[in-house]
């Protein structure tokens, strides 16, 4: 019997997996592993499950490539699930108590206040765009419920507006959606990015409520006429609570 994926990855099975997508999945437009991290998130806190035979060809460009043996294949899903362990684990956690091995999965530059022929390019300070990206890709896969979810959550909404400014770098006004939009900064964008296992929790929580059975309120049934009246007056239940 195979053995069960990990609860999460550690450094060298976050190397090995990073190093597989960027061999099999990139350059056939799938993801790497941020994308692959806000991708997962997404799924977790999805209002509506999706099974894996359907969003796993999306992490390799749209087909699963075919490995050499069944070995490596097996050790694919082993990361791979390892992967989504981690990411429902994050979720179940708050901004203050998030260990550091479930936090999520971003590139940040080094030193972003170097000045001069070291000074970083824009592209280079785009911090939390692919991971963005992979939240929204898998989002579509199960559009309608998350549309629903967003036209019944304020809230939920202004998530969605924080990660698209990850996503497409520009802020619009809320106030006057016809003006230019504003370009997001390093600053902000790591701001969002810090703020990112909050809004996971504050989405799972609501998904769990969502999913939880709702026991209605049973009514005891209405005392005879002849009964004796469940108010304990000793009388029929005609001739007291049941004569109005």
């Amino acid at each position: 019997m195979p053995a069960p994926p990990p609860t999460h990855l550690d450094d060298a099975q976050i190397e090995r997996l990073a190093e597989l997508l960027e061999q099999r999945a990139v350059p056939f437009k799938g993801f790497n592993l941020e994308a692959l991290d806000g991708f997962l998130s997404a799924l977790v806190v999805s209002p509506v499950e999706v099974p894996q035979g359907e969003w796993e060809p999306t992490v390799w460009g749209g087909k699963p490539p075919r490995w050499d043996n069944a070995e490596d294949a097996a050790q694919v899903q082993h990361l791979l699930m390892g992967h989504w362990n981690m990411c429902a684990a994050r979720v179940r956690h708050g901004d203050d108590s998030l260990p550091d091995h479930l936090a999520p999965l971003l590139w940040l530059p080094e030193d972003p206040e170097l000045t001069g022929e070291e000074a970083l390019h824009e592209d280079e300070l785009d911090v939390g765009h692919d991971w963005a990206l992979g939240f929204f890709t898998a989002v579509m896969l199960r559009e309608q419920a998350w549309d629903q979810w967003l036209d019944d959550n304020d809230w939920i909404e202004e998530i969605f507006d924080r990660l698209d400014r990850l996503a497409s770098g520009e802020a619009i006004n809320p106030d006057d959606p016809t003006a230019p939009a504003t370009p997001v900064g390093y600053e902000e964008r790591l701001s969002i990015v810090a703020s990112l296992p909050g809004m996971l929790a504050d989405l799972n929580h609501h998904r769990v409520e969502a999913l939880t059975p709702r026991t209605p309120i049973r009514r005891d049934a209405a005392a005879g006429r002849n009964e004796p009246c469940p108010c304990g007056s000793g009388r029929k239940f005609k001739k007291c609570c049941g004569a109005n």
